[in-house]
């Protein structure tokens, strides 16, 4: 699969069984949603079928699981469910239940890859958007939890399970990729020490668990309805818990998870944390409100809006808009450009790949005119029909007209020509997209 695009299920699938904690009976089914929409949650057996996001801010009980909460609608132990489909590069999902709690299967999270493998993974066409993490972020417990996430070019969980008294200390680290979910961590089975098994069933929790939904750790033994399927089988599971939180975020992050005596209350809090290092992130890129009507934005007002810099910003001012899908830029070419030198010195012309870059720089500043494009940049993608029609000279005042003539969710395409004392010396159609800087 293309990891530099979004991804949601190809069609429906469905899966039956019994919850762990309030032990009902319950169908859930994993549906494709559109670009940009995340996981979110759907009561089915409610009135108006209500809406839960995979929001951190939803988060309201993370007492061996963890619980979302939309006024009094709940939806209980999402961590499985979410952790197969973030593990699987799964980004948009509906999840559709009707009951409070998906089924627990066997404690592991396979028999949601399983329902992920049925139902199929398709492409989408919107960029996937991944937050390169470039400084450590740390969160401490005082019962000596430690989760920290470092900077890495992939995504990676190095997680230390210690029990209590010490018992089953296991240590497990792994690049997460779908491949590598699957077999090393989608099996990873939940457990349960015997001596938190009746404090639990006094507060009501546990009431669908058995041998078959989890392993129970009695003193320094297991009991199991099967051998463990891994050595550190309890590490893997933690593993797979910290996936599952993480993404409560919002953001699929390339960093190195570190984490010491997990649990799903450190590890939400750590999401928390990461969402608000986000939008703190973000924070720091200076707003800047393109005008609506006729107006001219002069050299300062296209710094604030696009990302390049001397020598290759080519676009002087931004001298006309026509509603939200047409606008022209002006490029005054002088004899001093760096290009002139180097490129037919004895008879200097514009390169014409630049006046092919020139108009894609116009495009992303008529495609960054929408409010909810404020703050991205442009990365050209292709170009089509280009046309170089005759030579640009030191002297020539360029002017780029640019038109949309398509979008879809942040991928724009455009139709543009660059002209000379009012005749077209190139033109092309050009696709590019709008992400995050």
């Amino acid at each position: 699969m293309p990891a530099d695009v979004q991804h949601t299920l190809a069609g429906s699938a469905t899966l039956e069984g019994t919850s762990l904690h309030t032990g009902e009976k319950v169908t859930l089914t994993l549906k494709p949603a559109p670009e940009g929409h995340g996981f979110k949650f759907r009561r089915i057996d409610l009135p108006d079928q209500p809406f839960i996001a995979a929001d951190v801010d939803k988060v309201q009980t993370v007492e061996r699981a963890t619980t979302l909460a939309e006024g009094s609608v709940k939806v209980h132990t999402v961590e499985h469910v979410l952790s197969a489909l973030t593990g699987m590069g799964v980004d948009n999902a509906l999840i559709e239940m009707n009951a409070n709690e998906p089924p627990i299967g066997d404690g592991s999270s396979k028999p949601f890859v399983e329902l992920i493998k049925k139902a199929g993974i398709a492409a989408q066409t919107a960029p996937r958007k991944t937050w390169e993490i470039r400084e450590p972020i740390h969160l401490e417990t005082g019962d000596g939890t430690l989760i920290t996430i470092v900077p890495s070019k992939t995504f990676r969980v190095s997680v230390t399970n210690v029990g209590p008294d010490g018992r089953f200390t296991q240590y497990f680290s792994t690049e997460v990729t779908p491949e590598k979910y699957e077999k090393e961590i989608a099996p990873a089975r939940t457990f349960v020490y015997y001596e938190d098994v009746k404090p639990l069933l006094e507060k009501g929790l546990i009431k669908g668990g058995s041998l078959e939904s989890a392993v129970v750790i009695r003193g320094n033994e297991v009991m199991s309805k099967e051998a463990l399927r891994f050595t550190n089988e309890f590490a893997r599971h933690k593993a797979l818990d910290v996936i599952g939180d993480l993404i409560l975020s919002g953001k699929r992050i390339l960093g190195h998870v570190i984490a010491v005596k997990p649990g799903h209350g450190p590890n939400t809090k750590m999401a928390a944390t990461l969402k608000g290092e986000y939008s703190r992130m973000r924070s720091m890129i200076p707003p800047f409100s393109i005008p609506k009507g006729e107006t001219v934005l002069d050299i300062h007002d296209v710094l604030k809006i696009l990302p390049h810099r001397y020598p290759f910003l080519l676009v002087d001012r931004v001298v006309d808009f026509e509603g939200d899908t047409k606008c022209t830029g002006v490029k005054n070419v002088t004899m001093n450009e760096p290009f002139f030198p180097g490129h037919f010195p004895d008879h200097p012309i514009m390169p014409g790949v630049l006046q092919l870059e020139a108009m894609a720089q116009v495009s992303s500043v008529l495609m960054l005119r929408k409010p909810e494009n404020a703050g991205k940049i442009g990365y050209f993608m292709s170009a089509d029909d280009v046309k170089w029609r005759r030579p640009v000279l030191p002297g020539d005042t360029l002017f780029i007209e640019a038109e949309v003539i398509k979008i879809r969710g942040s991928i724009g395409q455009t139709r543009c020509k660059c002209l000379v004392n009012g005749e077209v010396v190139s033109e092309g159609e050009l696709k590019f997209a709008l992400m995050d800087r």
